[in-house]
């Protein structure tokens, strides 16, 4: 294994502060691409989907828990994958485990859920070895196919207006590297990180920076009627 090289303290630094221009320069593309995200057209769900979660059966709009965002993992937790019946999708487990905690994106609106495949007793009994408490549920109509994760793993994002649900985004396969942060994944929706330093359309719901609380401090936030 061959090292970098040893330098003297100021040749570090000079290349320390080339490197960060570049990574200044990297950070201002990647908020103009989320900028972007957030003016893509929109696709209108009228068809039904129905969703088997711990307390029965639920919508696809009621996964969205009254907030007006929803993020929508599939979790490959499938007969047909390796570890059935004990354990889900290495991928899927590994991207999983590197969620923050979910308080943080209730605060700005946005809920998010996983769905896979295996009946909620599975789901129950391996969200228990792997410690995770996020909202899971069980599809078994034809979400996955019509939304591009029938077979390999994907996020969508949804937007609601009441009771109308919209399609907003999607991403799967290599794309999904760099998402797992509250940032990240708050960037993938169509409000963001709601932000004024963000450039987002007229209108758009938006707070100074430092928004944040730790997150059992939040205030619960009402659902949106709108």
């Amino acid at each position: 294994m061959a090292l970098p090289k040893v330098v003297a303290p100021s040749e570090w630094q000079a290349a320390s502060e080339n490197l960060l221009a570049r990574e200044q320069e990297f950070a201002r593309a990647r908020d103009a691409l989320a900028a972007e995200r957030r003016r893509l057209p929109m696709v209108r769900i009228d068809k039904d989907y129905v969703f088997e979660g711990p307390d029965g059966q639920v919508s696809l709009l009621g996964l969205f828990d009254g907030r007006r965002q929803l993020i929508v993992e599939r979790f490959f937790f499938d007969p047909e994958v390796d570890g059935w019946p004990e354990a889900g999708c290495v991928g899927c487990s590994m991207f999983t485990d590197q969620i923050g905690h979910i308080a943080h994106l209730h605060a700005r609106d946005t809920s998010l859920v996983l769905v896979s495949g295996a009946p909620q007793a599975r789901i129950e009994s391996y969200a228990t070895r792997m410690g995770w408490s996020l909202p899971w549920f069980t599809t078994a109509d034809d979400f996955s196919e019509d939304f591009g994760v029938d077979d390999y793993f994907g996020l969508n994002v949804f937007l609601r207006d009441g009771a109308q649900v919209y399609r907003t985004y999607f991403v799967d396969g290599p794309g999904s590297g760099g998402v797992g942060s509250i940032w990240s994944l708050l960037d993938l929706t169509p409000l963001g990180r709601q932000e004024t330093t963000e450039d987002s359309p007229e209108g758009w719901p938006q707070s100074e920076p430092g928004w944040f609380r730790r997150h059992d401090e939040y205030e619960e936030v009402p659902a949106c009627e709108s």
